[in-house]
């Protein structure tokens, strides 16, 4: 990630073949949206020994690629899995400008 962080401009995040999340570099490396691109930063290494940094772990099975699970792929290994991510997979939800998550977590909350 930290190569992808200096090469690129835009990035998109994909778990099993399709796009979760996309977005200008900045916005996606300061305020990752989608679950599985949250997870996959706090991946990555810290160079400073003496820095803490809190993991998310992610557990439950990963999905068959070519069978993959009705409504969101994700929702098996997912930390904040709602009934609804098992059924409708989601759409594409604005966080902010240029900067797209697919992920009902990010859907607008009705008035």
């Amino acid at each position: 990630l930290g190569v992808v962080q200096h090469i690129s401009n835009r990035i998109a995040v994909l778990y099993l073949g399709e796009v979760v999340e996309l977005g200008a570099k900045k916005d996606i490396f300061q305020n990752p949206s989608h679950p599985y691109t949250q997870a996959l930063f706090s991946s990555t290494p810290v160079p400073d020994p003496d820095s803490v940094k809190e993991r998310i772990i992610l557990e439950g099975v990963v999905p068959s690629l070519t069978d993959p699970p009705p409504g969101c792929r994700f929702h098996t290994r997912c930390p904040h899995v709602m009934e609804v991510c098992r059924k409708e997979a989601p759409s594409t939800h604005t966080v902010e400008d240029n900067h797209w998550s697919m992920c009902h977590l990010s859907a607008p909350v009705p008035n």
